[in-house]
């Protein structure tokens, strides 16, 4: 049996993690546009003619005022991805604003498609990730004050949690301009159609009576 060269292996790992992110964009600029009659289809984004682009199209001012946190979670989180700030489109960036009120919660959740990293404005969050089960689901978590920055990996279950009793808030980059979320309980217990009560109890071991408990609450999204 023959061996591959070296060579060819080293360019194949490269070739996957070059595709493990947003790709890099092929052109200046490529703002996303709804026309499908006058765009090209980039990346998830039909562009818009570059000859028709204007400022307006690299301006997001959805961060101006402070999110409604009056809500089950005590918390807001505002996007600007690439549906709400077209002219990211293909850059491979984004960003969200974070509103907690005292003891506001953004629940444990991922993002499939980015890294994320968050910066406290005002305010104290306690703020935390899972490692997988290849590292046996380890918990890292830390306090951050004002002016304190944390990394959450690309994927990895993640929360935010204002513990102080004033009014906080923080700004976080992601690198993708669509990193998604998946709120792990609203996913779990409020999925349409629900997932099966008989893998859950399994699956939690817990009273069928409790999986019905839950997937009869209303799972809010703060996002």
């Amino acid at each position: 049996m023959k061996y591959l060269p070296i060579s060819f292996l080293i360019l194949a790992l490269a070739t996957a993690t070059a595709f493990a992110y947003d790709p890099s964009p092929l052109q200046d600029i490529c703002v996303a546009t709804n026309d499908l009659n006058s765009g090209v289809f980039v990346n998830g984004k039909f562009c818009k003619d570059p000859k028709q682009a204007t400022a307006d199209d690299f301006l997001f001012m959805g961060f101006r005022n402070p999110g409604n946190t009056t809500n089950p979670l005590g918390s807001k989180v505002t996007p600007a991805f690439v549906d709400q700030f077209p002219g990211l489109n293909t850059l491979g960036i984004s960003m969200a604003r974070l509103d907690f009120a005292p003891g506001g919660l953004n629940p444990p959740h991922t993002h499939p498609r980015g890294t994320e990293v968050l910066v406290v404005v005002e305010g104290t969050l306690l703020v935390g990730f899972v490692t997988s089960n290849q590292l046996n689901n380890t918990l890292f978590t830390k306090v951050l004050y004002k002016g304190d920055v944390f990394v959450f990996p690309i994927g990895l279950i993640h929360f935010q949690l204002n513990i102080g009793n004033t009014y906080a808030l923080a700004f976080a980059g992601l690198s993708s301009q669509s990193p998604g979320v998946i709120t792990i309980a609203n996913a779990v217990f409020g999925a349409k159609p629900p997932i099966s009560a008989d893998v859950l109890t399994k699956a939690f071991q817990v009273d069928k009576k409790v999986v019905d408990y839950l997937q009869a609450q209303f799972w809010y999204d703060n996002n």
